[in-house]
């Protein structure tokens, strides 16, 4: 990849997060947020874009942020409300920007048709302008008009800002000289929407030199020929100045130099300062000498001394340091290695250790103690590089407001989508692997969930519905939340429907939540007609497929005419676990401890049979299922003796309570996660498989999965565990 390519694909991974804080910022000003900063860094994003396209000759994408641009600065600067329909108009062209940008990245169309649409939506927000003379942008003329025209008188060094204040703020003069390229004018790029962003920074006066215009007939209407000279008096630096510039630096020429009364008052305090400094030595050399530690503790400790003065000068500038930490940008695929290279590396530690255990060296000796260091060293830079991969889930969330806005007006309904926990970090390969899920679920929650505005007022709610979606940490695992405020789940025609379609028989006896599980099962939709939306039979059974493969269980909560609430709980990444290593049969399992709720011996007294092979377990009162994982994975068909065994008591789908029965527990430790479906084939009942210290392979057992087939077999077995739920 050369240079160009490089600082290209940076472009458009900035475009990214400039459209992501454009949504933000406008549902925020569509939720009343009256700040002006929001406004303003809306505004920026937009100009960002453009100005990045423009030194890339991204045409399409130029224009159409241009004419966005100029609509924001019309709300920016006051003469344009920001009411309800006016914010629906910018939203849907944030929805189009984003096409353009992604069209322009992926050399892929747009469709022309709407987005000139959007165009002339965008101009008829110019409150200077009627909606109605707009024809593709330009106004229309006729011959009534056209005897009407009066010649008006343009004064180029007048410039209007209302942001002035009476009193023009102290500080530093700048005398900038600005020369717009013709380049700069066809990048769509504006002469006083630079001077209006200037103006910002203080007070100014502005010149124009018109010198350089020729006739009428010798005008060239691509050229340039004006240049500013622009007096600026400001707290800030050059370096925001020339931010103000930094989408046309090419496209024009520009000096910024410090002049005026400012920089003879800073050189007549610099000649103050010199001499006061030579009066300082003159006086030093005189004086008797003192101490070495004495004479520096001295000149560190008067007040306004040199020394001191540099000592403030350092703690500033570490100060300003912090507020603005320094990140770079690193290829994903180096993370990657680097993520690899710490697996092997907990492996190789674990093998150490092992060998240490077997050669019988004392956990005293000096060995062991380094290995022990080792190990802590380990896993500081295992949890270290994770954190490199954390991501906030914002950037799966920020995608979800088009969603709705697209599937409401699809449906015809009305939805507000509220977003909570969007800073909540999941290791990036969970995060691109929840957006399909996401979008499932959102569109079955707005086409299914939500009634139409008609019923909702009938039965007394509000027309607009509400879709909440939310994320947290919870036990050493995310949990994302999708909630709607709707008609719940209609069990009767769920069960009536799949009994319809052969996937339950008629008169099977489920309960609610069996009832509930239903929907996940493939071709299972209570779609009435076949759409874009949904009705096709796939939807929330590659949602659960989808949340199972990250090694994460999904759950449902439903009232009738509340609403549904759908759970996703995955863990936070997919490289590496803390699990219990335990024995089966012989066999060596982990299970994640994320899972474990605490670990006991069974006494006699405490396990009872009941009907066949099934047996509970008595925990604190309350009946248990007792699951044999050597007989549930065929590792034995005999049964174990629960006496003999250590019992583990998990949490599974549905926050429902098991005890797993294994034969002995080997330890706690981190294990390197290796995907036994790209290596191998799926296995029911296992998730993933591990290297141990020794160099064995040992499987990771799929707590959710060897819970459901145990609850799948005998019915007395079922009503325990309806029993305990």
């Amino acid at each position: 990849m050369d240079a160009m390519a490089a600082i290209k694909q940076t472009f458009f991974q900035e475009c990214e997060e400039q459209l992501g804080e454009l949504e933000i910022g406008l549902l925020l000003i569509q939720d009343g947020d009256s700040d002006p900063e929001t406004v303003n860094a809306v505004f920026r994003a937009v100009h960002s874009i453009k100005g990045g396209a423009g030194a890339f000759n991204l045409d399409e994408l130029v224009h159409f942020a241009h004419v966005f641009e100029s609509a924001l600065d019309h709300l920016r600067a006051g003469r344009l409300v920001a009411s309800g329909d006016v914010l629906k108009i910018m939203l849907r062209a944030a929805d189009m920007l984003a096409d353009v940008v992604r069209a322009a990245r992926d050399g892929g169309s747009t469709d022309v048709t709407r987005r000139d649409a959007l165009a002339a939506e965008l101009r008829a927000l110019d409150p200077d302008a009627a909606s109605d003379d707009f024809v593709g942008g330009d106004k229309e003329s006729s011959a009534d008009d056209s005897d009407s025209f009066e010649p008006v008188q343009i004064c180029f060094n007048d410039f209007e800002d209302g942001s002035q204040n009476e009193s023009p703020p102290s500080g530093n003069l700048f005398n900038i000289r600005f020369s717009p390229k013709p380049d700069l004018y066809a990048k769509a790029n504006e002469t006083a929407l630079l001077l209006r962003e200037l103006s910002h920074l203080g007070a100014m006066e502005v010149t124009c030199d018109v010198s350089r215009l020729p006739m009428l007939d010798e005008l060239d209407p691509e050229g340039s020929y004006l240049s500013w000279t622009i007096a600026l008096r400001t707290d800030r630096d050059e370096a925001a100045i020339r931010e103000v510039f930094e989408f046309v630096e090419w496209d024009c020429e520009l000096d910024v130099a410090l002049g005026g009364v400012a920089a003879a008052r800073e050189d007549a305090a610099l000649d103050d300062l010199i001499e006061k400094m030579q009066a300082s030595v003159e006086a030093e050399l005189a004086a008797p000498r003192a101490p070495p530690g004495a004479t520096q503790s001295a000149a560190a400790g008067a007040p306004g001394s040199p020394v001191q003065a540099s000592s403030n000068s350092a703690a500033v500038k570490a100060d300003s340091g912090k507020s603005s930490p320094a990140t770079i940008r690193v290829d994903l695929d180096r993370v990657d290695r680097l993520i690899n290279l710490v697996g092997e590396l907990v492996i190789n530690q674990a093998m150490l250790t092992q060998q240490m255990l077997e050669a019988g060296l004392a956990r005293g000796s000096g060995v062991a103690n380094g290995l022990d260091e080792l190990e802590q060293l380990t896993r500081e830079i295992q949890d270290s590089v994770m954190a490199i991969r954390a991501q906030p889930v914002k950037s799966v969330f920020q995608r979800m407001p088009r969603l709705v806005r697209e599937v409401a007006a699809m449906t015809g309904k009305s939805v507000r989508l509220t977003t909570e926990g969007e800073n909540t970090e999941v290791d990036k390969t969970v995060i691109e692997r929840l957006a399909d899920p996401l979008t499932h679920m959102i569109r079955n929650a707005i086409d299914h969930g939500l009634e139409s505005p008609e019923r909702r007022a009938a039965e007394g709610k509000p027309e607009e519905g509400l879709v909440h979606l939310s994320a947290l940490h919870r036990s050493g695992r995310i949990v994302i939340e999708i909630a709607d405020d709707g008609a719940g789940i209609d069990r009767s025609r769920v069960k009536s429907l799949a009994a319809s379609k052969g996937l339950i028989a008629a008169d099977a006896p489920l309960s609610d939540e069996e009832i509930d599980n239903l929907i996940f099962l493939p071709g299972f939709s209570t779609a009435s007609t076949v759409s874009d939306i949904s009705g096709r039979g796939v939807g929330m059974d590659v949602v659960r497929r989808s949340i199972q493969a990250l090694g994460g269980r999904i759950s449902i909560r439903s009232k009738p005419r509340q609403g549904s609430t759908f759970t996703m709980s995955l863990p936070l990444t997919l490289a590496v676990l803390d699990g219990m290593v335990v024995t089966v049969a012989g066999e060596t399992l982990v299970v994640p401890l994320t899972a474990i709720i605490e670990t006991l011996q069974p006494k006699s007294a405490a396990v009872h049979g009941f009907g066949g092979d099934t047996r509970v377990i008595v925990i604190r009162d309350q009946f248990v299922p007792l699951i044999d994982v050597g007989q549930e994975l065929d590792f034995r068909s005999g049964i174990a003796d629960p006496c003999k065994s250590v019992v583990l008591l998990v949490e599974s789908e549905g926050h429902i309570h098991s005890a797993l029965l294994v034969d002995a527990i080997l330890g706690q430790r981190q294990v390197v996660i290796k995907s036994l479906e790209a290596n191998y084939q799926h296995v029911h009942g296992i998730a993933a498989a591990t290297i141990l210290g020794d160099g064995r392979v040992a499987l990771i057992l799929d707590v959710d999965a060897v819970v459901t087939g145990a609850r799948a077999a005998p019915p007395a077995f079922e009503q325990f565990c309806a029993a305990e739920g």
